[in-house]
C-alpha cells in the first residue's frame, strides 16, 4: 500500500508498564494479539492518564465474558457490566491502570456468548478539541462524525479506531475523576513515522 496517499491508521498500542510478564498475563484476557504491545517503564502517573481504550463486542453476553475475564485477571471495577442508554457495558481499571471500557449498542443475546471483540478504539483526551482535530488531519488522518467535544477520524478494516474526546467528558465516560499528572504511558504505532501530539501522546 502506498503510505503517502493513503490516511494514516491507528496501527498498534504500546502500553508503559511495570513488568512486562504480568502484563502479558492481565491482558490474555482479552486476546488482542499483535495489536497491544509492552515495554517496560517506571515512569510515575497518577490519577486519570487520558485516555481509554474501548472493546466493542456485538452483545451484552460477550462484554460480560470479556469483562468477568478481566476481573479474574486482577482488574478493579470501575462501572459494573449493567444496561444503559446506549446499549449495555462496563468499565474496568487494569493492575497497570490503564482504563478499558467494554460495551455494544444492543441491549439482547442473540448467539451463544463468546470472547470475540469486534472493534478496538482509543479515546484520547484533548484539552482543545478543535485544534487536536487540526493536528491530527496534518498527519494523515481523516476526520469522521464529530460533534462539539468529540472527534472519530475513518479507519480501515484491521486498523485500531481512534478518537478525540474532551478530557472532562471522556473522564467522565470512564467513571473517574479528570484530574492526573505524570506520563501517560502509552504509545502508538502508525503508518507516518514519529509525533507527539498536542497533549503529549507518543507516536511511533
Amino acid at each position: 500500500m502506498n503510505t503517502t496517499t493513503a490516511p494514516n491508521a491507528l496501527t498498534s498500542i504500546t502500553l508503559e508498564v511495570p513488568d512486562i510478564a504480568d502484563a502479558e498475563r492481565f491482558y490474555a484476557a482479552f486476546d488482542l494479539g499483535s495489536q497491544l504491545e509492552f515495554r517496560q517503564s517506571a515512569e510515575h502517573s497518577e490519577g486519570f492518564r487520558g485516555f481509554t481504550i474501548s472493546l466493542i463486542v456485538s452483545q451484552p453476553a460477550n462484554a460480560g465474558v470479556l469483562l468477568d475475564a478481566a476481573i479474574d485477571a486482577g482488574a478493579t471495577v470501575i462501572k459494573p457490566a449493567a444496561k444503559n442508554l446506549w446499549g449495555f457495558g462496563g468499565t474496568v481499571k487494569a493492575p497497570d491502570g490503564t482504563i478499558v471500557k467494554v460495551a455494544t449498542s444492543k441491549k439482547k443475546n442473540t448467539e451463544p456468548a463468546s470472547s470475540r471483540i469486534d472493534d478496538v478504539v482509543v479515546l484520547l483526551a484533548a484539552s482543545n478539541v478543535p485544534a487536536s482535530k487540526r493536528f491530527y488531519s496534518e498527519q494523515g488522518f481523516t476526520p469522521g462524525k464529530s460533534f462539539g467535544s468529540y472527534v472519530e477520524f475513518e479507519t480501515r478494516p484491521g486498523t485500531i479506531k481512534l478518537g478525540l474526546y474532551k478530557r472532562s467528558a471522556l473522564a467522565k465516560d470512564a467513571g473517574v475523576p479528570e484530574e492526573g499528572s505524570g506520563a501517560h504511558r502509552i504509545a502508538f504505532g502508525n503508518e507516518r513515522g514519529a509525533f507527539t501530539d498536542p497533549d503529549g501522546f507518543t507516536w511511533i
